[in-house]
């Protein structure tokens, strides 16, 4: 389960917290100001990223240059960033992470990870090249085919739930939209 990293002061006025239910009628304890009365919501992260293949359905992994998992393979993701749509996001991070150029697809994979308060959205991308331009927290981008998958070495379970669902989608001749909850 998530346990929560409490907020001790309130970011409009500073004084410490409280945590006890609203008056609104709200189910949910939240940490509430005593001075101000602001209510100050803890939600889930969201993580955006891309599945970028070629046509032949090589894959492309970014081995990463940073914490947490370094040196692991990973789809290229990251936290979503305030205005920019959930599309927005992905194609940013590949940009960012693998310097590929990209068509963005549909949602594929929609994945709740709830012990650490985060919802994960892969979609599916079509590479326009295969000219890569790592940025700073990729070490290398590079392609595999299904069976040349570093499985033992993926950084995120999210990442091989993801890779394992549209291998099976592309061997099955059609994809589809996955919702997965990693326990």
């Amino acid at each position: 389960m998530y346990l929560r990293s409490p907020i001790r002061h309130c970011r409009a006025c500073g004084t410490a917290m409280v945590y006890r239910l609203p008056d609104d009628g709200d189910t949910r304890e939240r940490a509430i100001c005593p001075q101000c009365g602001t209510v100050h919501y803890e939600n889930p992260l969201n993580v955006v990223g891309t599945i970028p293949v070629l046509a032949d359905g090589r894959v492309l992994l970014c081995k990463r240059n940073i914490e947490p998992r370094w040196g692991k393979w990973t789809l290229p993701a990251g936290f979503m960033e305030l205005n920019e749509t959930t599309a927005q996001g992905a194609a940013r991070e590949t940009d960012e992470e693998a310097g590929a150029q990209i068509e963005m697809g549909p949602l594929f994979a929609l994945l709740n990870v709830r012990q650490v308060g985060q919802v994960h959205l892969f979609y599916r991308a079509t590479l326009l090249s295969e000219a890569f331009h790592p940025g700073h927290e990729t070490i290398e981008a590079r392609l595999f085919t299904e069976d040349e998958v570093p499985w033992d070495e993926l950084a995120f379970r999210t990442v091989r739930e993801t890779l394992r669902r549209w291998f099976a989608d592309r061997r099955a001749g059609h994809f589809g939209m996955h919702c997965v909850d990693i326990e």
